[in-house]
């Protein structure tokens, strides 16, 4: 059985200082590790918040390195530097609102700021791409929201089976 690569990005200005200790990313590769039982490998990526560089990321993650799914955290908010969603946008195919839309309901039962987060979700190629916000708590609820639904959307792109602990994470896949 073939590796599953997952692209982690994280992006943020925080990491050009040198002395930055990536909490998201770690939770990102936590919160996979605990939900998936078939083999897979992180292609991680610390980046600043220059829209040029996330998408241009993105699509080296998606084309050169044949990452089947792309988890962003960062540049997600409103602040002016926030341009995470925009640079996915820009090197998608198609638009997975549904994504974002789940993120934020989700989250609205934590805090009711979630209203300014614009997570969103993307197909480039056979590669999904979803962007998560930064909290790493937050990380955790987000992916605990959508990643049900990962699994098949990546078995209708025709990318690897991605196998689940069930006692973790259900996967969603129709019965034939």
């Amino acid at each position: 059985m073939n590796k599953a690569r997952i692209g982690i990005v994280t992006v943020s200005d925080r990491a050009s200082a040198g002395i930055y200790e990536d909490l998201s990313g770690k939770a990102i590769m936590e919160t996979l590790g605990s939900y998936l039982t078939s083999p897979w490998e992180p292609v991680y990526r610390l980046i600043p918040d220059e829209q040029d560089q996330i998408e241009a990321t993105l699509a080296r993650l998606a084309d050169e390195e044949g990452c089947c799914l792309i988890v962003t955290t960062g540049g997600t908010g409103p602040a002016r530097r926030d341009v995470t969603p925009e640079a996915t946008e820009a090197v998608c195919d198609r638009m997975m609102p549904g994504f974002g839309e789940l993120m934020r309901a989700e989250s609205l039962k934590f805090v009711p700021t979630a209203i300014l987060s614009r997570q969103t979700a993307g197909l480039r190629g056979s590669t999904l791409i979803v962007n998560l916000p930064g909290k790493p708590k937050s990380i955790r609820e987000c992916l605990d929201a959508v990643f049900p639904a990962i699994p098949y959307c990546i078995d209708l792109m025709e990318g690897p089976y991605l196998e689940c602990d069930e006692r973790v994470i259900k996967p969603f896949r129709p019965k034939k």
